[in-house]
């Protein structure tokens, strides 16, 4: 979730990222409930690779930094009254290759079905996704028990007290999802705010530190490095992918992805941001 635009003139980058013909996600392939894949006409249609379009070539890899992390989780909520949706995609940050991704779409909590079919029609409905939102949607705190078995299977997190992520981060594009909607929707959710979310990397405050240029937004940033924007922009799973494509580039760049923003011990809702300019 973001507000645009910047309109300076784009940086001289790298050389573009090749991407291969882009078709829409299968959204019923990503909750894991796709009963079409050996339909050829769906097959067509729709893309059941989220890792299409992210691949990098050997030469493209000489100027990587080692980083202090081994993976990277790009997340990009969706949802202004309630996380309607979750989107995760795992990065190793070795070779900015996709390793695997997570979405679930979400149902929320205290509102009633009316005003659920109003929201998700006004949000979802616009982008012909409002079908497979209601097929899929489920509570949070499923959703994030099945996040936390997901990141039981890669090794990284372990379920005990104020555990944290075991040699990664989580990417997003501001503060917003991890600072203020996570905590919020736990409250609305009635469970506790999950020891996973104590850190984070605001990839808007690594890219004015490194490039000395504000960008305001996803968008903003792709258009600075000349990236085509692929999908539909605030469908979650789409907009997580395309920051996944800005990471890479950055990072091909020569960028050295740092924590921007930690929670203090002890007073979650505060929160210390750790780069003197940011955005």
């Amino acid at each position: 979730m973001e507000k645009e635009e910047s309109t300076s003139s784009p940086i001289q980058a790298s050389a573009p990222l090749k991407i291969n013909r882009w078709k829409p996600l299968c959204l019923y392939y990503t909750q894991g409930k796709c009963t079409k894949t050996d339909d050829p006409v769906h097959l067509g249609k729709f893309n059941h690779n989220l890792s299409s379009g992210l691949g990098l070539e050997t030469c493209q890899l000489e100027k990587l930094k080692s980083q202090e992390f081994d993976y990277f989780l790009v997340l990009d909520l969706e949802g202004k009254v309630e996380i309607l949706e979750f989107p995760v995609l795992l990065l190793d940050a070795k070779t900015m290759n996709s390793i695997d991704f997570f979405h679930r779409f979400v149902r929320p909590s205290q509102m009633g079905e009316q005003r659920i079919n109003q929201y998700i029609d006004g949000k979802y409905g616009k982008l012909g996704v409002d079908r497979v939102w209601h097929d899929t949607a489920i509570p949070f705190d499923e959703v994030i028990q099945q996040f936390e078995e997901w990141l039981g299977k890669h090794h990284l997190w372990v379920k005990k007290p104020g555990g944290r992520l075991n040699r990664a981060a989580f990417i997003t594009c501001g503060n917003w999802d991890l600072k203020t909607k996570i905590p919020a929707q736990c409250k609305v959710s009635r469970m506790a705010l999950p020891s996973y979310f104590t850190e984070w990397i605001n990839l808007k405050d690594i890219f004015l530190n490194f490039y000395n240029r504000r960008a305001p937004g996803m968008v903003s940033m792709m258009r600075e490095l000349r990236i085509p924007l692929l999908g539909s922009h605030h469908l979650g799973i789409d907009d997580t992918k395309n920051i996944a494509r800005v990471v890479q580039h950055m990072l091909i760049d020569g960028a050295l992805l740092q924590i921007t923003a930690r929670r203090l011990r002890g007073s979650p809702e505060k929160v210390e941001f750790l780069f003197e300019n940011r955005v």
